[in-house]
């Protein structure tokens, strides 16, 4: 497997991300939390979004991306969309809406990094409607993959797997949550890809599954092509075809885990760009998301494909 993207960018794989730009904050008591009044806290502010994630994680595996999303006329927007600029990211897609907040987390951690209390304002991406995302996405057609998260409407998703379905290109879906994960159609044909959890794949189909390849393959009966199911530390199970497969995780040293599946799926979509089945594509995947807990950001900042090809002999045989 070649890690190395071409000297060409004309001729690296392409793909468009759909979904959540983010702009993080994270405050850390520094004493134990007191109702009702002020508190003393460390805070830092990071940017996120599955969508944008994944993305940011192409663009440094050396993809061309494309990224439409829905922003405010305000500071963090012009941050979250420079930042991907810098990456080489193509933000033509990005629709920006004066009046509108950004989208924001705000998590409040106690002094022993336990969420004491979040918020989102996740509002601003009901905006990306199918009228609005059809005249954004002026790279929709030149594009042979689609990656979205399940932040859109769902009159937006729909319309996606319609178009999956239909073949303009192939489709992969992250379910972002259990509550999110409600929003896709009940029949995931034209889904070329579904990426999702335990807790979500249960919220889907309305039940625990015995195991995430029990989970994988019931999904994949609702229509998907390919479905991986995740299951924290515990491995994922990948169904493709007729055939379903267990897989572990990539041995690591956690320093944080937050990113991880965004990093699998980035990975994943990034081997499968290159023309690996969805199998071997997943160990890759596995890889990236290994790398990515090792560091103290959401997406490690020196991931490359030179960091791939130096840690290779530590990708799932």
């Amino acid at each position: 497997m070649e890690f190395a993207a071409p000297d060409d960018k004309s001729e690296r794989p392409r793909i468009v991300c759909v979904g959540g730009a983010v702009l993080d904050r994270k405050y850390r008591a520094r004493k134990e939390l007191i109702q009702g009044t002020s508190n003393p806290v460390d805070g830092m502010t990071s940017h996120g979004g599955v969508a944008r994630n994944v993305a940011e994680n192409l663009a440094r595996l050396g993809a061309r991306v494309s990224f439409v999303s829905a922003v405010g006329d305000d500071e963090a927007g012009r941050t979250l969309r420079r930042g991907l600029t810098e990456l080489s990211v193509d933000i033509s897609g990005v629709l920006v809406f004066p009046g509108r907040a950004t989208a924001e987390y705000v998590a409040v951690l106690d002094p022993r990094n336990d969420l004491a209390l979040g918020l989102a304002d996740m509002a601003v991406f009901d905006r990306l409607t199918p009228p609005l995302l059809a005249m954004a996405w002026r790279d929709l057609e030149h594009s042979g993959w689609v990656f979205t998260d399940c932040n859109p409407p769902a009159e937006t998703l729909a319309w996606l797997v319609a178009r999956g379905r239909g073949g303009e290109f192939r489709l992969a879906v992250d379910t972002v949550s259990s509550p999110k994960s409600a929003k896709l159609p009940a029949d995931l044909a034209g889904v070329s890809v579904l990426f999702t959890n335990v807790d979500e794949a249960a919220a889907m189909l309305g039940r625990a599954a015995a195991s995430p390849f029990e989970a994988a393959r019931a999904l994949q009966a609702r229509g998907a092509a390919n479905v991986v199911v995740t299951d924290g530390g515990r491995g994922y199970a990948v169904a493709a075809g007729g055939d379903a497969e267990n897989f572990p995780v990539v041995a690591a040293s956690p320093v944080d885990i937050t990113g991880a599946g965004d990093a699998m799926i980035a990975g994943t979509l990034f081997s499968m760009l290159s023309g690996s089945a969805i199998g071997a594509a997943s160990k890759v995947g596995a890889l990236v998301a290994a790398l990515t807990i090792e560091s103290t950001s959401s997406v490690r900042p020196d991931l490359s494909p030179a960091l791939l090809e130096a840690t290779r002999s530590r990708m799932i045989k």
